[in-house]
């Protein structure tokens, strides 16, 4: 893989981009260049689920398609919408990078890297994604799936650094496009976390982790993606988490206002009022939600 000549690389582009061709997903975000959706969906894809994120895109599409509309909304409205996709933050960097793009862009997404970083929530991936599902730039796509399998195809653990150099390298010019999204169907499909089913993969030749899996003499080495540069830790369980008590309340407000009081008990904390009373004033200073006299709202 790290020394393929010109025409094996060729042939490997080849065979991935024909594999996906006939495997791909189809997805809502997949069928539109709009730089403002396809930075929406990717803001929603951010530790997410692609299951979770379909009804939500199509509807945050629905309502505000361009981010001049997104910027004249309130966020309340914003968050109301987003209301069951988690992470909540999202949402409220959505609209402020709404307001950017309108007031500073001239009501379009830049395209150049530094422009995509400084927008609120848009990290490296984010960027480089835009850049290459928006714009066609040639630009490799480091997500959890992307990661796990650079470092099989390496057969050892890889660096941020490390591993965004390959993908760079990895890009067929001028199909920027294709390849980053057959990369991530392939993660998504074959290459998984657990059970990668390296006998259907189109890759299987030159992923240096295939043969220690199909091999005749497999070693037991262990999976070189686990802690390698893209690929996620295990997230902390949900269930019982501060994440799933903010979720409850901002689920609460989007009905409408609620009583300060009641925001312990919309959050199940009745018997952890000193950790309500922590949860509404992080969520006051993110500027998720406001309190009016005695009363809390979205936004």
């Amino acid at each position: 893989m790290r020394h393929a000549g010109s025409d094996a690389r060729s042939s490997r582009h080849a065979e991935l981009i024909g594999w996906w061709a006939a495997e791909r997903r189809d997805l809502p975000w997949r069928r539109t260049r709009d730089p403002w959706l396809v930075l929406v969906s990717e803001v929603m894809l951010q530790q997410t689920q692609v299951e979770r994120v379909l009804p939500y895109f199509e509807t945050f599409a629905e309502c505000w398609p361009i981010p001049e509309q997104c910027a004249a909304a309130k966020l309340a409205e914003v968050l109301a919408v987003w209301q069951g996709l988690g992470y909540p933050r999202r949402a409220r960097n959505l609209w402020r990078t709404a307001a950017i793009i309108s007031e500073r862009h001239g009501g379009r997404v830049p395209a150049d890297l530094d422009g995509l970083l400084a927008l609120p929530g848009v990290g490296p991936y984010t960027a480089r994604a835009v850049q290459a599902f928006a714009f066609g730039i040639d630009t490799g796509v480091v997500d959890t799936n992307v990661g796990r399998i650079l470092a099989r195809w390496q057969g050892r653990r890889l660096s941020p650094r490390e591993a965004q150099r390959i993908a760079d390298e990895l890009v067929p010019a001028g199909e920027s496009w294709a390849w980053n999204q057959a990369m991530m169907d392939l993660g998504a499909q074959v290459c998984t976390k657990r059970d990668p089913s390296c006998g259907q993969c189109p890759a299987q030749r030159w992923c240096a982790w295939a043969v220690e899996v199909l091999g005749p003499e497999p070693s037991g080495q262990p999976d070189p993606a686990d802690r390698s540069a893209g690929v996620s830790a295990r997230q902390a369980p949900f269930e019982g988490s501060d994440r799933q008590a903010r979720g409850r309340l901002l689920a609460a407000l989007s009905g409408g206002s609620l009583p300060t009081e009641q925001a312990a008990a919309a959050m199940r904390l009745e018997h952890d009022e000193a950790r309500a009373q922590r949860l509404v004033e992080e969520l006051t200073a993110e500027g998720l939600i406001t309190a009016v006299g005695d009363q809390l709202r979205l936004g």
